[in-house]
């Protein structure tokens, strides 16, 4: 699968230099496996939570950090929505993504 805005996550690891280690496995991870559902990312990724079909949330470093992507399984792409801690995410309108 293809990660978008993969500068979003150089990005942020430079805010947040501690979080980098986490976020280049998750990376690592989704570049190199294919998913066709929900159920196949929580296969590997067993903490995520979706809404819908097509948003899922991640839990990086022991939920210390949240992701939100959007994620077409039909062309194998990943859009990067979200990048911040746990306090950052609960701010969130979900609803707006």
């Amino acid at each position: 699968m293809r990660v978008l805005k993969r500068k979003t996550l150089l990005d942020y690891w430079k805010k947040n230099p501690e979080s980098k280690k986490h976020l280049e496995i998750w990376f690592s991870i989704l570049n190199k496996e294919s998913f066709n559902s929900p159920n196949e990312i929580k296969q590997i990724f067993g903490s995520a939570d979706f809404i819908g079909e097509n948003i899922a949330i991640f839990n990086i470093a022991g939920n210390k950090y949240r992701l939100i992507a959007r994620i077409r399984y039909d062309i194998q792409i990943t859009y990067i929505r979200f990048i911040g801690t746990h306090a950052e995410y609960d701010k969130l309108d979900l609803t707006k993504l």
